[in-house]
């Protein structure tokens, strides 16, 4: 009878065990219209892993539950299986490389896909240290494979398929181009495993991920309404008070006046010569002579009384210790503010050719103080010291056309990136 295996399609765990039955001849089926979710928190379910996780392979001798370990087994239902190589150093080989694939590239890829799905908080340290021990093992990997054509011998071994099967996840979901090409043995070997017939029979047609999810946006937590709002207690009854006149209700058909929205602060300030729309205009249309076209028209542009200049700076540069986790963190940043896309105008710039990356900013806001329904709702605001630009000194405002240039060395390092908020 077939084996079968509880699991989605779409488990690259269960993928695991697929491909080692194609090798084997074993035959192993998926339980039809599987759900996460429901299926693995149903009585019957549970009998077979008490804590529901997937996959759990059903047999007849009893179910199997964690992918290596059914993948293990599956595996050894044929006799001499080459998946397990030819000799006691080969199987003590397959076995290390099974482990390093799950606690060195499968568990780093966890910690930092989860917080990008919502799935915990996203704290950038910890995202860091994930994508660095990432890095580290693929480094590793990469090694290996400089001089080896798979992990073990010269086929395909079942640490193979275990270690394929954790790499699709990553370069299917999490590691682009741009992240795997600082390992390109690690990039043939995955190539060549997926275009293997039994792992393509099993992974179709693999794509590269050309992104990485976004961090969910941050929501500040809701407070309880003062309890002074809740419903009064009821009181003695008092005299009955000379009724006043009942204010008059709109009659059928004819409804209340919504009440009006209270405006921004900011549209209350005095009047500026300064229209923001029009710098934006000439910087976005500024192709050539930046300096004597776009920076001059902003000085003739500038109004000193109506808005303010604000140098700002990352305060934990030495964290910055990988480029594009770096620019994805200013990126978060800038689609924050956009809630102040009315009253501000910004650059950032990611500085560096070597890591750490230092990241700084300039930033237009109207009134003469950083609003404060920016600092109220924007967390990203208090990861970063700020300074206010003191136009008398030559040299800050100096600082301040550089930065809406993107001039280049800034203050003697290169630009990594340059990203404008308009």
């Amino acid at each position: 009878m077939a084996l079968i295996l509880h699991a989605g399609k779409t488990n690259k765990n269960a993928y695991k065990t697929l491909i080692a039955a194609e090798y084997t001849g074993v035959e192993v089926e998926l339980v039809p219209d599987f759900e996460m979710g429901v299926s693995n928190k149903t009585p019957e379910f549970l009998k077979m892993n008490p804590i529901g996780k997937v996959p759990v392979l059903e047999t007849p001798d009893g179910p199997v539950f964690e992918s290596n370990a059914i993948a293990r087994y599956v595996t050894r239902l044929k006799a001499d299986n080459p998946l397990y190589g030819s000799s006691h150093i080969d199987y003590g080989h397959i076995e290390q490389w099974i482990d390093f694939a799950s606690l060195e590239i499968d568990a780093n890829l966890v910690y930092w896909f989860r917080p990008r799905m919502g799935h915990v908080v996203h704290l950038p340290p910890a995202e860091e240290a994930a994508i660095s021990a990432l890095k580290r093992a693929l480094g590793a990997l990469n090694t290996h494979l400089a001089s080896n054509t798979y992990l073990v011998g010269h086929s395909v071994t079942l640490a193979d398929i275990v270690m394929t099967c954790n790499l699709y996840f990553g370069f299917t979901r999490l590691m682009t181009k741009s992240f795997t090409s600082e390992f390109p043995h690690v990039e043939r070997y995955f190539w060549t495993l997926v275009h293997q017939p039994n792992f393509q029979k099993i992974l179709g047609e693999v794509k590269q991920t050309e992104s990485v999810p976004p961090v969910p946006s941050a929501k500040k937590p809701s407070h309880p309404k003062e309890s002074a709002k809740a419903k009064p207690k009821d009181e003695p009854k008092k005299e009955a008070k000379k009724e006043e006149p009942a204010t008059p209700k709109p009659e059928a058909g004819e409804e209340e006046a919504p009440k009006p929205k209270p405006k921004n602060p900011l549209d209350l300030l005095p009047p500026s010569k300064m229209i923001l729309d029009e710098w934006k205009r000439l910087y976005s249309n500024t192709k050539t002579n930046f300096r004597e076209v776009a920076i001059k028209g902003f000085w003739d542009m500038y109004d000193p009384e109506g808005y303010s200049l604000w140098f700002c700076d990352y305060k934990y540069d030495d964290e910055n210790t990988v480029s594009f986790v770096t620019l994805n963190k200013v990126g978060g940043f800038l689609q924050r503010m956009d809630l102040a896309r009315k009253y501000a105008f910004g650059k950032m710039l990611v500085i560096g050719s070597e890591p750490p990356f230092k990241v700084k900013g300039l930033w237009l806001f109207r009134g003469q103080e950083i609003p404060q329904f920016v600092l109220n709702e924007c967390y990203d605001m208090e990861l970063y010291d700020w300074r206010k630009v003191d136009l008398t000194d030559e040299a800050q405002k100096e600082r301040v056309n550089q930065m809406i240039e993107d001039y280049e060395p800034f203050e003697g390092e290169p630009l990594l990136d340059a990203k404008c908020f308009k």
